[in-house]
């Protein structure tokens, strides 16, 4: 059939069909009066809506969703509050370059200046935490579509927002020829850089591999292990990284970025480095101690998919373009002379202290919680940690074998992220187990999304360390000598709250009653499990 025979076909389902093509399945948000057209025509393209109870809640399932299959995440708004109660998420994906579409429906221009409830200005409110923001049209419809999916994944991943006109959404228009972009060839480093930055290496006596998240978005794990394993380079990642190399591995010395404790060792372990190689390595998620943390003789090499802007640090040599390509290049230059490497035994040294720095407490805590879910929880499992003093804790104990299976808010650092992002890489993929690991605090602001996992039968296990308090914060306003405000609650009773949202909860007040109930809970099939860990306030004391 020629393209002249075609029956027209409405502009919401030719964006349905669009983002099937992209790999999306699933799109996440509340529904409203302006996208209820958008809506069913995701649904026509197969693109499945679930409902959630929060717009930012949704924003974190469709994160979930984006780590475990690679494709964009789907967020869906109607105007007023819908889109207000977004912005949050927005921005999240923004610092935590996340592939992200934001959908939001609008009323047409021509009703713009006679009517006001509900109503702002989108594209305004969005365009400073976003990558771009497109307002649709019926002519430019398969550009604009094409350029918000090359943007979301150009660079350094981000959010691009779409703003959709009921009227646009409705329109009905003959199937246009589809635009897309020629694929980008992977750049290196040319020969010339190349050498220099070999010659460097091959002079190392003790480099050392700081990696970060752009090593997951340009798949480049293999390259990195590989570069490692052939200078003998210790590798550090921050949090969203952990796994880039298996951290059973014995060059892994684990993720850092939060944890005063940990920095306590490494920090000094990094000035002590001759090479530092910057592998994707993003600064959003350290903190003040990580800024400018290298000797001035030592020789920085930064690999990075955008120019350095930030200032948090500067190299003696940048370069930016595919990270993989440019790992697997100088992995390829390099001749490793037969000199010993970090003869001084201070990565080994740094391995011993930081396992005795969060060993397992005497008592039933966070520290002992956390060792057990790392040997209970299958390797090729989900996990989601929220953000609170449990997850400096975590991520310091918690051993990733497999890079992108531990999802966190760790540039923005949100709360209340850890079920939804479950909720989400359940749902795409359902064959595989998903823990949420939570504090109180976070929890409590998610209880909604209880009704989501009920509804949607998803078997996910959430662990939730309850102390009863804000403990970071709590511990932020005792170092300071403040008075303790606005951060203990009276306590939450989650197994009842469990139980009446249809799922399993369980009290767990010891190590033995853990295991048990962590064993059953993952082979739980079609409702959630809550495991209550209840915990001594000041929990995190000398821990973190």
């Amino acid at each position: 059939m020629n393209d002249s025979a075609r029956s027209p076909i409405r502009v919401a389902e030719l964006i349905g069909n669009r983002l099937a093509a992209a790999g999306v399945r699933y799109a996440f948000g509340i529904p409203g009066g302006e996208v209820l057209s958008l809506l069913d025509g995701l649904k026509m393209a197969g693109v499945e809506f679930i409902l959630c109870r929060h717009e930012n809640c949704g924003g974190f399932m469709a994160e979930g969703t984006h780590h475990a299959s690679g494709a964009p995440a789907v967020l869906v708004a109607t105007v007023g509050p819908g889109v207000a109660n977004a912005v949050n998420v927005v921005v999240n994906a923004y610092q935590d370059r996340v592939p992200m579409l934001f959908l939001t429906g609008c009323i047409d221009e021509e009703d713009q200046h006679t009517y006001t409830h509900q109503i702002f200005d989108h594209q305004e409110l969005l365009r400073g935490v976003t990558k771009a923001s497109f307002r649709l049209n019926v002519a430019s419809l398969e550009e604009i579509l094409d350029k918000a999916l090359c943007i979301a994944f150009d660079g350094q991943r981000g959010p691009v927002h779409l703003d959709v006109p009921i009227s646009v959404a409705k329109a009905r228009i003959d199937r246009p020829i589809p635009v897309r972009r020629a694929k980008i060839m992977a750049t290196a480093p040319v020969d010339k850089e190349v050498t220099r930055l070999g010659a460097l290496l091959e002079r190392a006596r003790r480099p050392l591999i700081l990696a970060g998240l752009d090593v997951l978005a340009h798949r480049a794990a293999s390259e990195l292990q590989s570069l490692a394993e052939l200078l003998g380079a210790p590798v550090l990642t921050t949090y969203k990284a952990k796994g880039v190399i298996p951290e059973t591995h014995p060059l892994s010395l684990g993720g850092a970025g939060l944890s005063p404790r940990a920095d306590a060792v490494l920090l000094p372990l990094v000035r002590k480095a001759d090479v530092v190689v910057l592998a994707g390595y993003d600064p959003i998620e350290m903190r003040k101690g990580w800024r400018s943390p290298f000797r001035e003789e030592t020789a920085v090499i930064e690999i990075s998919s955008v120019p350095n802007t930030h200032y948090v640090h500067q190299a003696s040599c940048s370069v930016v373009g595919d990270i993989g390509a440019t790992l697997r290049v100088l992995g390829q230059r390099v001749q490793k002379s037969a000199g010993p490497v970090w003869d001084c035994g201070s990565p080994e040294s740094a391995r011993h202290s930081l396992a005795a720095a969060f060993a397992r407490e005497s008592v039933f805590g966070p520290a002992r919680i956390s060792h057990a879910l790392s040997e209970l929880i299958p390797k090729h499992a989900f996990v989601s940690v929220d953000t609170g003093a449990h997850r400096i804790a975590f991520n310091q104990i918690y051993r990733v074998q497999s890079a992108g299976t531990l999802l966190q808010s760790s540039g923005l650092c949100t709360m209340g992220c850890a079920v939804p992002l479950a909720i989400g890489a359940k749902l795409a993929a359902p064959l595989r187990p998903a823990v949420a690991v939570t504090g109180d605090g976070g929890l409590e602001m998610a209880l909604g999304e209880l009704a989501t996992l009920r509804d949607q039968r998803l078997s996910v296990v959430i662990v939730v360390y309850d102390d009863r308090s804000l403990a970071l914060i709590e511990m932020k306003q005792r170092h300071l000598g403040l008075s303790t405000l606005g951060v203990n609650s009276g306590g939450t009773d989650f197994v009842s709250i469990a139980a009446s949202f249809g799922g399993i909860g369980v009290l767990v007040e010891d190590e033995e009653t853990l295991r048990k109930a962590v064993c059953e809970a993952l082979a739980v099939e079609g409702r959630f499990s809550l495991l209550h860990c209840r915990l001594e306030r000041a929990s995190y004391d000398d821990l973190i």
